[in-house]
């Protein structure tokens, strides 16, 4: 079986399968965030921050949404002409 590549057009353009995909991820990367640090605070006694989730949550969720957005208002403005 041949698996289907997915291109850049199928990537950025918005859907509803795909803006509920992405707002699991941020649910879920804000609540593992929160998670980690209270394990740490709570079991070790450590003040540490944990940065992968933090950073899916405050910059590449919001940034593929921007991106997309954009990319999908081109693409219709485009092919409304």
């Amino acid at each position: 079986m041949k698996k289907k590549r997915m291109t850049c057009s199928e990537f950025f353009t918005l859907s509803w399968k795909k803006t509920a995909i992405a707002l699991m991820i941020w649910i879920g990367s804000v609540f593992f965030h929160n998670m980690i640090y209270a394990f740490f605070r709570g079991i070790f006694k450590i003040e540490l921050d944990e940065p992968v989730f933090f950073c899916i949550a405050v910059i590449i969720i919001p940034g593929y949404f921007l991106i997309s957005i954009v990319y999908s208002l081109i693409k219709r403005k485009g092919r409304l002409k």
